[in-house]
């Protein structure tokens, strides 16, 4: 039976189906329960968020399921260098987009460089939500903090985006590790190396994963539908996580212009750009990121982020959406479903169909 595999027995869930785990704004505790409530694995992506608001976010989700479901954070969640970053760069990078600003008529915000890191903190309110998974990317936590997990009873899950990650997961005793496939959208979360050359897609890094290490496997990147679980699983994963799948859905927090982008023609043209973050990731094409060569220096995460968050939200306002970072994986031309239960049953019943339980 497809659906019995290492994954399902260690996260209690009925379905080897994982809700990719959106930070920036995008979870919704909608999305969530639905994936949850149905048997898969639903999740909240928290890494933008404060304590408090994750802690109320905690409660919310607590009221709409009594399913495992997990909480995402960012182990690196600032920039090394924004320590002693100079006023020099700071004022040299942000005339390179002042023109932007100035197309849309609007001032470029006041910048601090200090930004703390919240990640410790977040981990002590996770600790006391206590969700049954433990999900994160960019490192991995210290082994006091997984020692806590253990203790709670909360399963760790860690992404890599190659061999040499998952090596390093599974020797500090992750319970399961996300195979992030160069397919997938959103940021490519490296830590051994630079994300430029971490570029392994889904299925070779799944096969790689399976034949050096012991930890359950979850797939992720281009899977939008019950073809590519099925694929996946023959692979050898145990689970798949779905991202831009259910980023399209109406339970998602994306924009109503980030959703109709989705399901046009222009998804099938995604770049990978760290112009508007920072950090490298997979959007649909847009101006600023054809301009701004990934060669090109920028802020660091996330000094980068909060320069373009009032331009992203002034180009929307002015229909400018040549100018707005649309996350989207590189297999959006195959969504079919704007509704995160239907997206569900037919990943389950067509699922079944092609492995024929």
């Amino acid at each position: 039976m497809w659906h019995k595999t290492k994954i399902t027995e260690i996260l209690k869930i009925k379905y080897p189906i994982l809700q990719g785990p959106m930070g920036g704004g995008f979870s919704t505790v909608d999305l969530l329960a639905t994936v949850s409530n149905m048997g898969g694995l639903g999740s909240f992506g928290a890494y933008t968020l404060t304590p408090q608001e994750i802690l109320e976010a905690g409660k919310n989700i607590q009221a709409s399921t009594d399913k495992p479901y997990n909480i995402n954070l960012w182990v690196s969640d600032v920039d090394e260098q924004l320590n002693n970053y100079s006023t020099e760069s700071l004022a040299k990078i942000t005339k390179l987009f002042k023109p932007y600003f100035d197309e849309l008529n609007i001032p470029i915000p006041e910048l601090n460089i200090d930004i703390p890191s919240k990640f410790e903190q977040q981990v002590e309110v996770l600790f006391q939500i206590k969700p049954a998974v433990f999900s994160f990317i960019f490192g991995i936590p210290s082994e006091d903090i997984l020692k806590e997990c253990r203790h709670l009873g909360i399963k760790t899950v860690g992404g890599a985006t190659t061999l040499d990650e998952a090596l390093f997961l599974e020797s500090h005793g992750v319970d399961a590790i996300v195979a992030a496939g160069f397919e997938a959208g959103g940021h490519r979360p490296s830590f051994l190396k630079p994300s430029e050359n971490s570029l392994t897609g889904t299925f070779a890094l799944v096969q790689q994963l399976k034949a050096k290490i012991q930890t359950p496997i979850i797939a992720a990147g281009g899977i939008v539908d019950a073809k590519g679980v099925a694929a996946a699983l023959t692979l050898g994963a145990d689970a798949v996580q779905l991202g831009t799948a259910f980023l399209a859905c109406d339970e998602s927090a994306a924009t109503p212009e980030h959703k109709k982008t989705l399901f046009s023609e222009t998804a099938q043209y995604t770049i990978l750009s760290k112009s508007l973050t920072g950090r490298m990731g997979r959007m649909i094409t847009n101006r600023i990121a054809e301009e701004i060569k990934f060669e090109t220096e920028v802020l660091p995460f996330p000094l980068q982020t909060r320069l373009m968050a009032s331009l992203k939200t002034a180009a929307l306002a002015q229909g400018k959406t040549e100018l707005v970072n649309f996350w989207s994986g590189q297999n959006a031309v195959n969504l079919k479903h704007t509704s995160a239960k239907e997206l569900m049953l037919s990943l389950i019943n067509e699922t079944n169909k092609i492995l024929k339980y």
